[in-house]
């Protein structure tokens, strides 16, 4: 009967496990639906059904933000990170108030680690080193 025992927890265990997975899982996947996905240096086109008035962008070293025409945004990744952007009408009221994620096109890159030392590599069809961001002096203090 002693055996078993041993059995016995690695199952609750092994339940217990997919039980928190399964909570905690929709949790984090939820989040980061809920921002808008931009790839540094490229931009994406936002169309909207009313003219703009403001566009506001919350840190402008993560993203950038142009008006291509009443009802057009283009948005821009400039480096890695999050910020916000909110585009408001007319009449002050926000058309659109959501958080941006900077990011890398991952599905060409390789890393490379060396030590404490990381480097990444853009294979398109060449394998490059990807550009690599400086935060500006301003920023930094």
């Amino acid at each position: 009967m002693d055996t078993l025992l041993p059995h016995k927890w690695t199952a609750t265990l092994t339940f217990a496990s997919v039980a928190l997975l399964a909570v905690f899982a929709p949790v984090a996947t939820h989040a980061e639906e809920q921002m808008m996905r931009v790839y540094m240096d490229h931009a994406r086109v936002l169309k909207l059904d009313r003219p703009v008035s403001k566009v506001i962008i919350g840190n402008s070293e993560v993203a950038d933000a142009t008006v291509a025409d009443s009802k057009t945004i283009v948005l821009t990744g400039r480096n890695f990170g999050t910020t916000n952007l909110v585009i408001l009408d007319q009449d002050g009221n926000a058309i659109v108030d959501e958080r941006i994620l900077v990011s890398i096109d991952e599905g060409n890159t390789v890393r490379v680690y060396k030590q404490t030392s990381r480097t990444v590599l853009s294979c398109t069809p060449n394998c490059e080193r990807h550009a690599e961001r400086q935060v500006s002096s301003a920023s930094a203090n």
